[in-house]
């Protein structure tokens, strides 16, 4: 597929002259794509870079606009901004999906659409604009579009992040051992179910299922809190 046109429709909305525009294809460049290309090279480790810079812009931007907020309420909150669904939101409003170079087969996979590659592709995305322009562009990039999303979470119109709420409810107790096993993987690659369970100094509290490692973990963190008192009931597919 042909997504240069895309691309150049990705800089434009970004605003940006690019110093280095390799590091812009590199970020766009699924792993599945590098395996059909030799020497491609994909956006991994651009992603864990853009990860780091992430969390650091947004812890920064929370603290300087909440200073109401306790250490615990900012974790909170930084996670929920930070968590996959919130990245995808964002993914999807830049059109990352058809900008991605991505193998044949990952694509007739509907791997344009699947969460967890849009979420790294913004990272990665970050991970450039900090290489090529510096953190304050990418404190720019990242705070134009995760800031609409910082208030959706604080008025409760986004996804919770209940690993982090487990973690810190279970720390009120003091120092705790928790947890995340995979039990299983079923169907093909391109359509796997995983289910998660998280245990509690060894006990299992929870189990949950979900299309990545991550939507299973969470859910089964979920299970946990509505179990323990926290919540009613948890959201729908839980296990």
């Amino acid at each position: 597929m042909d997504n240069r046109v895309k691309i150049e429709a990705l800089k434009e909305r970004l605003s940006l002259c690019w110093q280095n525009e390799d590091l812009l294809h590199a970020a766009l460049t699924h792993g599945s794509y590098s395996s059909e290309h030799p020497g491609a090279g994909d956006n991994q480790r651009l992603e864990f870079l853009g990860d780091a810079v992430l969390e650091l812009v947004i812890s920064d931007y929370l603290y300087r606009t909440y200073p109401g907020l306790s250490e615990g309420e900012l974790t909170r909150l930084r996670a929920a901004v930070v968590c996959e669904p919130s990245l995808v939101r964002v993914a999807r409003e830049l059109d990352l999906g058809s900008c991605l170079y991505m193998g044949r087969g990952e694509e007739r996979a509907g791997g344009r659409e699947r969460p967890s590659i849009l979420a790294d592709a913004f990272e990665a995305l970050l991970g450039a604009i900090y290489l090529d322009q510096g953190l304050e562009a990418a404190r720019r990039t990242a705070l134009r579009y995760l800031e609409p999303i910082v208030r959706d979470v604080l008025e409760g119109r986004v996804e919770r992040d209940y690993k982090t709420e487990l973690q810190e409810i279970l720390q009120e107790e003091g120092q705790v051992e928790i947890r995340y096993h995979i039990l299983r993987e079923e169907g093909p690659d391109h359509s796997k179910t995983f289910t998660a369970a998280v245990y509690f100094w060894g006990r299992e509290m929870g189990r949950g299922s979900g299309r990545s490692k991550k939507e299973a973990e969470q859910r089964a963190a979920c299970q946990a809190l509505t179990r323990l008192g926290y919540l009613k009931k948890g959201p729908r597919g839980d296990g």
